[in-house]
């Protein structure tokens, strides 16, 4: 009997000390093929959704003219919450950071015009039902926001770092004088511009941007909307409509695209400021939302929530993470908008009023360092989307084609892709997607993209900033 519990002792020891070593082991293997991971795929995976497939976004950073990579390591590691960028000391090993600092470092071009598109001016283009050409139309511009056409034929620029020009018989202006003040800090600056549907009797032009809080010993601000009118290259009679609260000091998540409806109302979207457990299901703030108000500030009578205790009266819908494009459809007066997911889940919606559009409850993406956000896609009481991008083509500048020029593509919605460099053709049959189309691939960062009332599609470009034009050639 002594002899079986010393060999039953004897094995049990044995199989505790091999599965201590058999977990060793794979902990190794483990690590080892964390370590393996090469830094281009460490990039794709989590980086290019905001900074680009092709480092892009870097090109005017501070750090590409320092020596070494602490300062990039550090930034990876440690993240930036002012700008919403995660830390990723938990998903990288040391050696991966590193190595992805210097593909960084080393994968921007000591000549920064190196970063062009692959697609060029005067180059034609097939399309499936267009053939087109690529006119450069302006050049020298920051990151391009805003583009509205005035009667006489000019084209009035908002740039993100707090400018607005015209552009005038070939010409650029000097910043047009009158602005607000405007926290050009991170994603925040001079955002959209939209004109009045009756200014050629009234003049007004709307605009929506970054307001700083000039009370604050530090960076803090919101989304607002002010108009105003232009005499020569000064702003006059400007009047603030709309202001988001509360301020924070993130430098992200703005919003904030315009559209009119024809009806009097002003549509436009604020993002949850990179607080998304806040403020986007809280109905007693603006951010991550829609909102509609009067053409001249007044919060209409049939808005959802203006019966509602505590509620923001502006509030059209919610649960929105950051809406970057909002558009009308010119034949059925539905307002449909684009707004960025995390890492994979951006979406194309459908709004109504009153409607829960999920985030964060529901997604279909995931955090920027790769861990869960949610559990949940769907959720009773919430929207699903008409269309959700993973991975994330960051859209940024949605229109309805309109005129004559590009018939095949009449009431068709084109949305721009940040991150990878085209515009995305969407044709609905009612509420229904029945086709997409990638146009331009490789054009460069698409910031907007609009339609001039001559009909021509209209490409602003960032990193280089300029703007093109599609002209076809059928």
């Amino acid at each position: 009997m002594k002899t079986f519990l010393r060999n039953v002792f004897i094995n049990f020891v044995s199989l505790f000390l091999f599965s201590i070593a058999l977990a060793s082991c794979t902990s190794t293997a483990q690590n080892s093929a964390q370590a393996d991971r090469l830094p281009a795929d460490n990039y794709r995976s989590y980086c290019a959704g905001c900074h680009g497939d092709n480092l892009e976004k870097f090109v005017d950073k501070v750090w590409m003219d320092q020596e070494g990579t602490s300062s990039i390591e550090e930034s990876i590691k440690n993240g930036i919450i002012e700008i919403g960028m995660p830390a990723f000391e938990k998903t990288f090993t040391d050696a991966e950071i590193e190595a992805l600092a210097l593909y960084v470092k080393e994968g921007i071009p000591a000549d920064r015009e190196e970063l062009v598109a692959s697609v060029h001016a005067n180059q034609i283009i097939a399309s499936e039902v267009h053939r087109f050409v690529i006119d450069t139309v302006v050049l020298g511009l920051d990151v391009p926001w805003g583009l509205a056409f005035l009667p006489n034929g000019d084209l009035l620029i908002s740039e993100r770092s707090g400018t607005l020009h015209t552009f005038s018989n070939g010409q650029l202006s000097a910043p047009i004088e009158g602005l607000p003040p405007i926290m050009a800090f991170g994603q925040g600056g001079l955002m959209d511009l939209a004109l009045h549907p009756n200014y050629e009797e009234n003049g007004w032009i709307y605009m929506s941007y970054s307001a700083l809080n000039t009370q604050s010993s530090k960076p803090m601000g919101n989304t607002a909307i002010m108009r105003a009118r232009l005499k020569e290259d000064t702003l006059t009679d400007q009047e603030i409509l709309y202001k988001g609260t509360p301020d924070t000091d993130r430098g992200h998540h703005f919003g904030c695209k315009l559209a009119f409806d024809g009806k009097g109302y002003l549509y436009f979207g604020i993002g949850e400021r990179g607080q998304h457990f806040d403020f986007p299901q809280k109905l007693d703030n603006s951010n991550g939302k829609i909102h509609r108000i009067h053409d001249d500030g007044r919060i209409p009578t049939d808005n959802p929530f203006v019966a509602t205790s505590g509620a923001i009266k502006s509030i059209y819908c919610y649960g929105n993470r950051n809406p970057q494009g909002n558009a009308i459809h010119p034949a059925t007066g539905d307002l449909w908008e684009t707004e960025h997911g995390p890492m994979g889940g951006d979406e194309l919606n459908l709004i109504k009023p009153g409607l829960n559009y999920g985030w964060p409850i529901i997604s279909y993406g995931k955090n920027y360092d790769g861990t869960i956000l949610t559990q949940m896609t769907h959720k009773e009481g919430m929207e699903q989307p008409i269309i959700q991008w993973t991975p994330s083509i960051a859209p940024c500048g949605m229109t309805f084609v309109t005129g004559n020029r590009f018939k095949n593509w009449e009431n068709n919605i084109l949305v721009g892709s940040l991150r990878f460099d085209y515009v995305e053709r969407i044709v609905l049959d009612g509420h229904k997607v029945v086709h997409q189309e990638k146009l331009v691939e490789g054009i460069g960062r698409v910031r907007n993209v609009v339609v001039s009332p001559d009909g021509l599609v209209y490409i602003g470009l960032e990193n280089p900033g300029r703007i093109v034009r599609l002209i076809p050639v059928d």
